[in-house]
């Protein structure tokens, strides 16, 4: 059964538990950093390693793979320092 909709209640401490089904389902495990986001009145959580593969998969369309950004930027510091 594939849950989408949960209730927790928040603690005193303003703690929240996300249940054991959903951090399953996101990969998240214990001591992991997870990102909230505000969008319109909506709480959103996500991982961040999530967050970077997103961000990657935005700089793929528009950087081929056969270009490495760090070589680039690499050959750039060197030609910089060259300069100084």
């Amino acid at each position: 059964m594939d849950i989408k909709e949960s209730h927790t209640r928040i603690n005193e401490n303003g703690r929240l538990v996300i249940p054991a089904s959903f951090r399953k389902a996101l990969g998240i495990a214990s001591g992991d950093t997870v990102v909230l986001r505000l969008d319109d009145d909506e709480l959103k959580i996500t991982t961040l390693r999530q967050r970077i593969k997103r961000s990657q998969e935005i700089v793929r369309k528009h950087v081929p793979r056969t270009v490495s950004l760090v070589d680039e930027l690499i050959a750039e510091r060197r030609e910089a320092a060259k300069r100084e």
